[in-house]
């Protein structure tokens, strides 16, 4: 704590009292029954994060009118009583730990079910509808018997989800209001709703009952800017007991400024904090959060310092590791798993579930607090990849004695060789985590060390993991040794032997992600692509991000080519439209990878047990190596 004493200085809002500045923001968990009760399952992801030490957990989706509000998917029905009993389950899960429970309540108002909003238009060709005078009342009054319902079940606090294009933002947004009423036309009158609700909300739970709200700042072209934003929360000052400064609205795609409500990799640390400091210079009664790519215990601790917030709140950082809070307040910064800001886990939120690609205990914390193994192993790790790293560490935590070898003299695979993208930053933090805790772990790490046959025989392991990894596939093509071409990795190591006009071939990630790289260090790039569209290896959020990184960087991108030749000048192509030719000074290659299969299975009969874990197995994101190597590394020793 003595490093951070202002992060870890309590405070009191209302009747509550938090035992520190960081919050837990809220997060949906979509694993819950058809009738709309969370498994136990979800319960402990929100509990695991009161176990961590953050002062408040924001429990998300929860709606205040589902049969006028809600835009689909599961969410928590705040205005059935027949739920006290779980949410009684889940607050108690939050608030024996010493954190506070808030359940953040949604209405989508226009992009809900009955299309209900501030005035009349379209949503993806349908119609909405402008709330009369009395349905405006009614919403009101539904906010505050969420409100009181949650008190009920055990809420110490709720938080009104006021932004990113939710039903108290569309009133107050131009973009969306042009009543012309008291509930439109000047910002005090567009602010009148959100304002109402928390008084609403006051009356009913008593004025003590911290009521904190969402808003964003600005809708950037969408809508409002940060003036705006300053006038939004200034007609909330002291209704709202906490301002949650968030920005943009997702509700409209007219610009590409709407992915910012969740600052991707390509965005700085703590992207947001600025709106958030210069709202709270207009405030007098209300307290500040900011939110949005913090995972820096220094850079909190600085934010409430300067009096830039008087909280920060995190959801992706607790994601990553939700003991950030007690980590840095034991001094054990060096320890934290900081969030790369991959978006696997929005993306995955999109299919059902919410998982993490660093951490694999999210979402699964019921399988990740079983007993330790009956009997300890010897165990072989080959490789020193993500997969490997994780085995490795997974296995050793479980009480197995560990070998880990690597054939190179570094650990990281394939992807240390991203080490200098600085958007990339975070992932190298992660491998010198992962390295760090190696090293201090009961590990026995051997590096320039490949695993043959005499080193297991001599070695004699119970089980071998084999994570060797996969080698870049060079495609056939005339000319492709070529003094002139270069494979991705080489390119990612040293993007100083890309030339002033460069042609990458392949638009995965892999492709596309360095083709951003590569234009930030001023080179003119483009893209070729055999498929029909970019792939992004179902990480659909990140794949959104990089193509507006594409677009806002005038990145040529050509679907639907085979590449027929490279000669000194460039590529020559065919399509749809005939053949080409697209003048490079260098060509880069990054069309996906050979899996070294092989040379794994030749591996299996030096143990009695044997896994092959990673991209041995084919292609494989972060997510899916970490996950699977700390399950298999769990699952030895049970017999």
């Amino acid at each position: 704590m003595k490093d951070y004493p202002n992060l870890f200085t309590p405070l009191r809002v209302g009747n509550v009292v938090f035992r520190n500045r960081i919050l837990a923001s809220a997060t949906g968990h979509l694993d819950m029954d058809q009738n709309g009760v969370l498994s136990e399952g979800a319960l402990r992801y929100y509990e695991r994060k009161a176990i961590g030490g953050a002062a408040a957990v924001v429990v998300g989706e929860c709606n205040i009118d589902p049969k006028n509000g809600s835009r689909g998917g599961a969410t928590i029905d705040l205005s059935n009583f027949g739920h006290l009993r779980f949410l009684n389950k889940l607050s108690d899960y939050i608030a024996r730990h010493g954190a506070i429970p808030s359940a953040e309540l949604q209405h989508a108002g226009r992009y809900g079910a009955a299309g209900l909003g501030p005035s009349e238009g379209e949503v993806d060709g349908h119609p909405c509808f402008a709330m009369t005078e009395e349905q405006i009342e009614q919403t009101i009054e539904a906010y505050a018997n969420a409100a009181s319902f949650a008190r009920m079940a055990g809420f110490e606090m709720v938080t009104i989800h006021g932004g990113h294009g939710w039903l108290p933002q569309q009133f107050f947004s131009p973009f969306y209001n042009s009543r012309k009423d008291k509930w439109g036309g000047s910002p005090e009158n567009r602010a009148r709703f959100a304002v109402a609700v928390c008084d609403a909300i006051h009356q009913k739970c008593g004025a003590s009952f911290p009521v904190e709200i969402r808003i964003s700042a600005t809708e950037f072209e969408d809508g409002y800017g940060v003036e705006g934003g300053i006038e939004y929360a200034r007609a909330l000052d002291g209704h709202a007991d906490i301002i949650h400064v968030s920005v943009a609205v997702h509700g409209s795609l007219s610009s590409d400024h709407w992915l910012r409500f969740t600052p991707s990799m390509f965005l700085a640390d703590g992207e947001n904090v600025k709106y958030a400091a210069e709202i709270k210079k207009h405030i007098k009664v209300s307290k500040i959060t900011t939110v949005g790519a913090l995972t820096d215990p220094a850079m909190m601790e600085d934010i409430i310092a300067s009096g830039g917030a008087d909280f920060v709140a995190l959801a992706r950082g607790l994601l990553a590791d939700p003991d950030l809070p007690n980590k840095a307040r034991a001094g054990r910064t060096d320890e934290i798993r900081k969030c790369i800001r991959c978006m696997s886990c929005w993306s995955n939120l999109m299919g059902g579930q919410i998982y993490c690609a660093l951490n694999p205990e999210t979402s699964r914390e019921i399988e990740f607090s079983a007993p330790a193994p009956v009997k300890r192993q010897r165990v072989l790790v080959a490789g020193g990849g993500i997969a490997g790293m994780q085995a490795a560490l997974s296995a050793a935590e479980r009480g197995h004695e560990v070998i880990l070898c690597e054939k190179s003299d570094h650990l990281g695979g394939g992807i240390s060789c991203e080490k200098n993208v600085p958007f990339k930053i975070h992932v190298d933090e992660y491998i010198a985590l992962q390295e760090r805790l190696i090293r201090r772990a009961a590990i026995d790490l051997r590096l320039n060390t490949a695993v043959t046959a005499g080193l297991a025989e001599a070695l004699r392991p119970d089980v071998l993991i084999a994570a060797l990894g996969a080698r870049p596939v060079k495609p056939a093509i005339p000319g492709i040794d070529g003094a002139n071409v270069l494979p991705a990795e080489e390119a990612y190591r040293e993007p100083e032997k890309a030339g002033p006009r460069t042609v990458i071939l392949g638009a995965g990630l892999v492709g596309t992600e360095l083709a951003i790289y590569l234009s930030m260090l001023g080179r003119e790039v483009e893209i070729l692509e055999m498929g029909p569209q970019p792939n992004s290896g179902g990480n659909m959020l990140q794949g959104m991000i990089v193509a507006a990184q594409i677009r806002e960087r005038n990145i040529a991108l050509r679907c639907n080519v085979r590449v027929t030749a490279i000669n000194a000048g460039g590529v020559s192509f065919e399509g749809p439209e005939g053949g080409g030719e697209v003048r490079a000074d260098t060509v880069i290659y990054a069309v996906g990878q050979s899996p070294l299969t092989e040379e794994a299975l030749a591996l299996a009969p030096l143990a009695p047990s044997f896994q092959m874990l990673g991209d041995v197995l084919g292609p494989r994101t972060i997510m899916s190596a970490v996950k699977t190597a700390a399950t298999v590394a769990r699952d030895i020793g049970r017999i």
